[in-house]
């Protein structure tokens, strides 16, 4: 397979992992390994509760959803959407923006050799802000019917969907990451970052 970031065939809804070329030192640090490595604390344990947190605002969203479309209160609901919805896209807008601006550069020149997991990853984020984009206009349209429990059961029905497939995409990206950022901090140290 290809490693060009380009290339559809690894677009985040079309792959299904890393390449093997972008793989590399996932063989020497594999994630069975990652937290008994010396060079785990820290950093690495910081980004992994990050995509950890991320994982877990999502499931509450969709446990809250369910409970929506199953007929809990609406008020309820619309208040738990507004609030975890609003801090899981403003947190992932902000991590994006990190990784971009400062964490992916210093990590592809530390290993040029995954330049092109970095590039990948990249894309992965902005595919990712069109499907936040749709989930802000949507959970804004669910919590504008917060006052007629009939529309807000089926609207939610609905939401559940798209939820559902924006925790694909992010997940597909998530593991990527980790598989390409983690096992590159293991083997150079978190100091080379600056």
């Amino acid at each position: 397979m290809t490693t060009d970031p380009n290339d559809p065939a690894l677009g985040l809804g079309a792959r299904d992992g890393l390449p093997d070329a972008l793989r590399v030192l996932l063989d020497d640090y594999p994630r069975a390994g990652w937290q008994a490595d010396p060079n785990f604390d820290g950093l690495v344990r910081f980004w992994l509760s990050k995509h950890l947190s991320f994982r877990e605002m999502l499931a509450i969203l969709t446990r809250e959803t369910q409970a929506a479309a199953d007929g809990a209160d609406p008020a309820r609901f619309a208040a738990a959407l507004s609030r975890i919805g609003g801090r899981l896209v403003g947190e992932l807008h902000g991590h994006h923006g990190i990784e971009d601006a400062h964490y992916f550069p210093r990590l592809s020149a530390m290993e040029p050799r995954l330049e092109a997991g970095f590039a990948l990853l990249d894309g992965d984020h902005h595919a990712l802000d069109a499907h936040l984009a749709d989930f802000v206009e949507a959970a804004n349209a669910l919590i504008g019917v917060a006052d007629a429990p009939a529309e807000m059961r089926g609207e939610a029905a609905r939401f559940a969907a798209r939820l559902e497939g924006l925790e694909r995409f992010l997940d597909r990206h998530l593991v990527d990451e980790e598989e390409l950022v983690v096992p590159v901090l293991l083997h150079h140290g978190t100091g080379a970052l600056g």
